[in-house]
């Protein structure tokens, strides 16, 4: 088990990550993973945030169930899970820093433009939502960063703040929940992150509900805004991730 001090920091961080996707519906693993990477092995961290993501999804949607886009997840899920097998060869084959660069300056490009010139890119309809899904499944199964199309393709549709958040969480919680069976399976869930995990829960659950509220403060037409400034912190977070 780890020390006292290294556990509060550990709450602390769990707590301050679980704040930000009550409130915006993602961008917990953004600002967790990095502060846990100072305190703890990659091998702690990863596991017990691949435990916290479907935690945070289920707590959330117990509120906010109704707000899911059905449509638009089953579409988003099904359109992944067929771009997965192309990830995988692009896995084999790409250069992974290279892709990482060319994905963060991507996201930063879009993040600044939307940002500079909101409101002028919009999506009217879904059906560009099977690509978005596709480009989903093909990073995630290569590089494990399939968030970014799917956050990108929900702030484009303009959803609104509650369905953002609630639909996010519907595709989240399905990918996140296979994520994590696959690092049972490889040993990654040791009594030591079982146990600060159930220590945490606690956290997540005001975590939430303070993000919640957090979230409601927030006009609407500022929702959109919020998105895209996360989506370029994630970009530059990964563009300095692959640098060093």
């Amino acid at each position: 088990m780890i020390g006292l001090s290294t556990l509060a920091a550990v709450l602390t961080i769990v707590f301050l990550a679980a704040l930000v996707r009550g409130a915006f519906g993602f961008g917990d693993a953004l600002l967790g993973m990095p502060l846990l990477a100072l305190f703890v092995p990659l091998t702690f961290a990863t596991p017990l945030m691949a435990l916290i993501g479907p935690t945070i999804a289920v707590l959330i949607l117990l509120r906010e169930w109704k707000a899911i886009d059905l449509r638009g997840t089953a579409v988003l899920i099904v359109s992944t899970i067929a771009g997965i097998p192309l990830g995988l060869m692009v896995l084999k084959r790409a250069d992974a820093q290279l892709v990482n660069i060319v994905l963060a300056a991507v996201i930063i490009f879009f993040a600044l433009y939307n940002l500079l010139r909101p409101g002028l890119l919009r999506l009217r309809t879904d059906r560009s939502a099977p690509l978005f899904g596709l480009v989903a499944g093909v990073l995630g199964a290569a590089y494990n960063t399939n968030g970014p199309p799917v956050i990108f393709y929900g702030a484009l549709r303009g959803w609104p703040p509650e369905s953002f958040r609630a639909t996010l969480q519907g595709y989240f919680l399905p990918t996140g929940t296979a994520i994590l069976i696959g690092q049972g399976i490889a040993g990654l869930l040791t009594a030591p992150v079982m146990k600060t995990y159930l220590y945490a829960l606690p956290c997540l659950v005001l975590a939430v509900a303070a993000g919640r509220k957090i979230g409601a403060l927030i006009p609407v037409r500022r929702h959109a805004g919020w998105i895209y400034a996360l989506m370029l912190g994630a970009g530059l977070v990964l563009l300095l991730k692959t640098a060093l």
